[in-house]
């Protein structure tokens, strides 16, 4: 029995922190995205678009989050994903990823989804469906 089917609707998954965003988490990710926006990854240019310092790419952070379910990929899948972004992540920034079960319907779990920075504030928020095996 997987820890998704015994999961009650309000409870949470084991939250992830993620390592303070580094440039070279942004450079590496520009490289594998083909986002090459340079407000990503360089100073000068983050700066003449009026931003106080480069900022992560929001599918950064989008994409960090979906670790909250791999450990349950023999499970099933991720059928459904939709966020909105809140707010920027900036270098340095220590980013907590949460989910919280909302709603079971037959083997389809719904997630409420968040991402917050070290001052609590949310940078990323949405909804994740989950479809069991």
């Amino acid at each position: 029995m997987s820890t998704l089917t015994r999961l009650q609707v309000g409870e949470s998954l084991k939250e992830i922190q993620l390592d303070p965003v580094s440039r070279i988490d942004l450079i590496k990710y520009a490289g594998a995205s083909g986002d090459f926006n340079p407000i990503h990854t360089i100073d000068e240019e983050a700066k003449k678009a009026g931003l106080p310092g480069i900022i992560a790419h929001g599918m950064w952070t989008m994409g960090n989050l979906a670790k909250l379910f791999t450990p349950y990929f023999k499970d099933g899948f991720v059928q459904d994903y939709s966020i909105r972004f809140k707010g920027m992540v900036f270098l340095n920034d220590v980013i907590t990823l949460k989910a919280t079960l909302k709603e079971v319907v037959d083997n389809k779990l719904r997630f409420q989804v968040q991402a917050v920075n070290q001052n609590g504030n949310e940078v990323l928020k949405g909804d994740v469906l989950f479809n069991q095996f």
